[in-house]
């Protein structure tokens, strides 16, 4: 099974480093993230991989093309400067048509997930997508409202559910995307959810992704310490 990683978006939020560089390729420790996330999936015996890249793209291309600790076979595949998440996708069909199922996750988030497990449960569901939810590291409170009335103040919640990528996606997928200006979240994922064919794999352990410099600082403080995501 193949392992396609979201990887050419602009990476606004982090425009300090993302200037220079496609978020994907800022650093945690002395590796881009996505070396990090290569190395993962590697630790599961994954062996080939196919990179949507877009902005800034000649420095993954650059990168990947040298000695950089990484066993497995990587594809760097230009998708486009401005194509939506959906289009990135689509643009890398023929490299994943011939198989049943893909993996596909973004280029800037790190876990701890049981892949296998994952698998195993997109395989049981046998549905279009399984998406990996997992709790995020919030570091605001949520305020419940009644019109103008506070209901309730909950502190840093973990107590809800996001979609964090670690994605297992059937390639019949392709069927529900139209064009480069698809967004995968907005026009695929809800359509799924409504004709019963988008399934959920529940991760109460470690998830994070890089979004801002404060990611990026907590990110390279766990690496020097206890990095929950390395496996090899």
């Amino acid at each position: 099974m193949k392992v396609v990683i979201l990887a050419g978006g602009r990476g606004s939020r982090i425009s300090e480093e993302s200037k220079y560089k496609p978020k994907p390729m800022v650093k945690i420790g002395n590796k881009p993230i996505i070396w990090h996330i290569i190395k993962y999936y590697e630790a599961f015996g994954f062996s080939e991989f196919i990179i949507c890249a877009g902005y800034k793209q000649k420095l993954l291309k650059n990168f990947f093309s040298k000695k950089s600790g990484i066993k497995a076979k990587v594809t760097v595949v230009d998708t486009g400067l401005d194509s939506m998440t959906g289009g990135r996708i689509k643009k890398i069909k023929k490299h994943v048509i011939k198989d049943k199922n893909f993996l596909l996750t973004y280029g800037d988030g790190l876990s701890n997930i049981n892949l296998i497990k994952l698998i195993n449960l997109h395989k049981k569901m046998n549905k279009i997508v399984t998406l990996s939810a997992v709790k995020p590291n919030s570091k605001y409170g949520i305020v419940k409202l009644n019109n103008n009335r506070v209901k309730s103040f909950e502190e840093k919640p973990n107590n809800h559910f996001i979609s964090g990528g670690f994605f297992v996606i059937s390639t019949k997928i392709f069927e529900y995307i139209k064009n480069e200006k698809n967004i995968f979240e907005l026009h695929c994922l809800p359509v799924l959810a409504k004709k019963n064919e988008l399934a959920a794999y529940k991760h109460n352990g470690f998830w994070h992704c890089l979004d801002t410099m404060r990611d990026k600082e907590d990110l390279n403080k766990l690496w020097g310490k206890k990095p929950l995501w390395k496996i090899w």
